[in-house]
């Protein structure tokens, strides 16, 4: 039996929005950018921070699945060397990645539609990403899901990083609630480890994102297909 739940804090990228879809066409720009053309460079500075040059998939624990801006930008910056600093990444980063919501990231279901029958329900609704504060606010309004979300948070946000407790513990605060009444929905093992480290009620994994179900199995209380399937979870 689930325990009760009154909030559901969601991951963004691969859990709102397709992860693949939305962000590697960006890391390839970037990473060729930053490279100047150089293909074997640009593949030195995915494979360097968690991509698979054989699968073409992301480490779900790496900086590119799960990671902020910063984090990113201090391998790149070790690896391309030169006029790149970790500040001039991250600015870039920044910058280029704000391109999501301009490409119109797809989201995995109507996010709107799935929102309102959460407010329904009485349930209190956040997102807490590893990307920026301002990119988080963008999905929102973007998405007309303002008024539907209670609390918005990003790594640049005040609360901390994955897969530490802050952000959890920062909507809890953000709507009222007690840690053991909120689920954390993400796609990979740093969501989960945040739900846990937070005491939240609930992890939730969905295959949306980086992580297959066995890697999501070993650390959450369900895996599901995709959001979609959260209405009739929690009914």
């Amino acid at each position: 039996m689930l325990p009760t739940v009154r909030g559901v804090l969601f991951d963004k990228d691969g859990t709102l929005f397709d992860f693949n879809a939305t962000w590697m066409p960006l890391y390839l720009e970037t990473a060729d950018e930053v490279a100047g053309g150089d293909k074997a460079l640009a593949l030195r500075l995915l494979v360097e921070s968690g991509y698979d040059e054989v699968t073409r998939r992301l480490d779900p624990r790496s900086p590119l699945a799960a990671g902020t801006n910063q984090q990113i930008a201090e391998i790149w910056a070790r690896v391309a060397g030169g006029e790149w600093s970790v500040q001039r990444l991250t600015r870039r980063f920044d910058a280029n990645f704000a391109k999501s919501m301009a490409m119109r990231p797809t989201p995995v279901t109507d996010l709107a539609v799935l929102f309102g029958h959460l407010k329904r329900k009485g349930l209190r609704i956040g997102v807490a990403t590893m990307d920026s504060h301002a990119a988080a606010r963008a999905a929102v309004e973007t998405f007309e899901l303002v008024g539907l979300v209670d609390f918005v948070c990003g790594y640049d946000s005040g609360h901390g990083h994955k897969p530490g407790p802050g952000m959890v513990e920062a909507f809890c605060r953000a709507v009222e609630l007690p840690a053991r009444d909120v689920a954390v929905v993400g796609d990979t093992p740093h969501d989960m480890h945040m739900a846990r480290a937070a005491g939240a009620g609930l992890a939730l994994g969905v295959l949306t994102g980086v992580s297959p179900r066995e890697v999501l199995a070993d650390h959450a209380d369900r895996v599901l297909a995709s959001i979609a399937e959260l209405e009739t979870l929690l009914a």
